[in-house]
């Protein structure tokens, strides 16, 4: 496989998206943001038809531009996807790339007052972006939402807390069943923060700034935990409020906030199975040998949507070969398959 980039059959307008949601938000990050929208082969031929449009959120780190990163014998997802529809292997699709970066590494793409409000940017200014722009199927049951890892918790918790906006979901890896995937992660930091940081962010913070991010040990996972709190469990005036003490023991309150957000539990409540109910289509996956354990959070998952009442016609799950890294390969699979669930029938 050649290392340089390929023609597409269809193409990517990179737009960029002027929000007034994220203007002013806690952090100073930008209110302008990049927002990449491929365009199926065939979109620039027919142009009354209109498409189904799927929405892409990237896990914790990511943001739009990494989309065109290559390495070595591998194609980039928006390769791979170009080429599924190219062969036409699902109806075709407007697939949306959506930035939600913050200067911690990711927003869970939830409002909160310790990130921003970037749940609604999303739901709001994101997709009436897209529908005032591109001819799509202005509608919930032709709208999904896709992601994996922190971009796969986006997925199912953005689709439960709006379902009138979204009508499927994929998950690959998706951040869930925190009481087994977390802990581990605050075991970790704790030890960081007493060992060489006097038990103190605020130390580690100053420390951070006189030197490039990554030249010690332990700061992804420093950045990654306060990240986590910033979006689960930040104060009314932006306090991030952790969620163990310095001895790494969960403080309950704290903690609940996190559990409250876990997709898992979610699931479980009469709302959040309504709006799985309602989904058109349910995608969920994950390595079986995924390092953060999130191959137990999708099988929790997939048995909470069965709780549900979703039949399991609408619903794939799966559990397959591989660790929580380089699993791009799976994005069109699931993509796809919303797709085929989202293009328009007889009754719609």
């Amino acid at each position: 496989m050649l290392p340089w980039s390929s023609d597409l059959v269809g193409r990517i307008d990179r737009q960029v998206i002027v929000s007034t949601l994220l203007r002013d938000n806690p952090l100073g990050d930008p209110a302008e943001r990049p927002l990449w929208i491929y365009l199926p082969p065939g979109y620039d031929a027919d142009v009354e038809r209109r498409y189904p449009t799927i929405y892409v959120v990237q896990g914790y780190t990511g943001h739009v531009g990494m989309w065109g990163n290559r390495t070595a014998f591998r194609q980039p997802f928006p390769e791979l996807l170009d080429a599924m529809f190219a062969r036409g292997e699902a109806p075709p699709a407007i697939v949306a790339l959506v930035d939600a970066w913050t200067s911690l590494g990711g927003s869970q793409y939830l409002d909160s007052p310790g990130t921003g409000q970037y749940h609604s940017y999303l739901c709001t200014e994101v997709v009436d972006w897209v529908d005032g722009h591109y001819r799509t199927l202005a509608g919930r049951d032709h709208r999904g939402i896709t992601g994996k890892s922190s971009g796969g918790y986006g997925a199912m918790v953005t689709a439960m807390l709006r379902p009138d906006v979204f009508g499927a979901l994929a998950t690959h890896a998706g951040d869930s069943l925190f009481e087994i995937t977390i802990p581990r992660l605050v075991a970790d930091v704790a030890r960081l923060l007493r060992d060489r940081y006097d038990g103190s962010y605020e130390t580690f913070f100053a420390d951070l700034r006189g030197r490039v991010f990554g030249t010690k040990e332990g700061d992804g996972k420093l950045m990654e935990l306060y990240a986590y709190a910033a979006a689960y469990s930040a104060e009314p005036d932006g306090t991030v409020r952790l969620p163990m003490d310095g001895a790494g023991r969960l403080i309950p309150e704290v903690w609940q906030r996190w559990l409250d957000v876990d997709p898992v539990r979610m699931a479980g409540e009469p709302r959040y199975a309504e709006a799985l109910r309602s989904m058109r289509a349910i995608w969920i996956d994950a390595g079986r040998r995924d390092d953060y354990y999130l191959d137990l959070g999708a099988a929790a998952f997939r048995q909470a949507v069965a709780a549900a009442g979703v039949p399991d016609p609408q619903v794939h799950f799966e559990l397959f070969d591989a660790t929580h890294a380089a699993i791009e390969y799976r994005y069109p699979l699931a993509i796809a398959w919303l797709s085929d669930r989202l293009a328009v029938r007889g009754d719609d």
